[in-house]
């Protein structure tokens, strides 16, 4: 049982990531690239889709890592999923301090009511999101070593 566990767990926490990783380094990429105002269209309904299932998702692989940890605590490796449970529970305080403010804000403009400073504001969410991807992929990264 404690096997299952420990691939569905690293199978979520890597499917969270590929999804986080794929908004950094391709679809912002593309909405930056499209026509006039298509991009702040497009980043807008990402916020609104991927606002709505990321959180439980990041919430979720946060338990399922602790009860990894709790059940496989006299195994090989607990240090390890402790390790990738704090760094999850590091992206979920990033999330909630950092990036939820911005994209509440951003999945409701429109180019009729976007600020000025509209694009400075999803550089910053960029940013921040970078160091999010890092994080969970450090998250993942250890939760693979762990199986072994």
């Amino acid at each position: 049982m404690l096997n299952a566990l420990e691939v569905f767990t690293t199978v979520a926490v890597g499917l969270m990531v590929g999804v986080e990783f794929s908004v950094a380094f391709v679809m912002n990429r593309i909405f930056n690239a499209l026509p006039e105002d298509s991009g702040q269209l497009g980043r807008a309904h990402g916020g609104r889709m991927l606002g709505a299932v990321m959180p439980v998702w990041y919430i979720g692989s946060l338990v399922l890592v602790g009860i990894w940890a709790v059940a496989g605590r006299h195994h090989h490796g607990t240090g390890l999923v402790i390790s990738a449970g704090a760094l999850l529970m590091l992206s979920v305080i990033m999330s909630i301090l950092l990036l939820v403010p911005i994209n509440n804000k951003g999945k409701t403009w429109t180019p009729e009511n976007r600020p000025a400073d509209w694009k400075e504001q999803m550089n910053r969410w960029d940013r921040y999101h970078y160091v999010r991807v890092a994080v969970i992929i450090a998250a993942f990264a250890l939760l693979v070593a762990a199986l072994t």
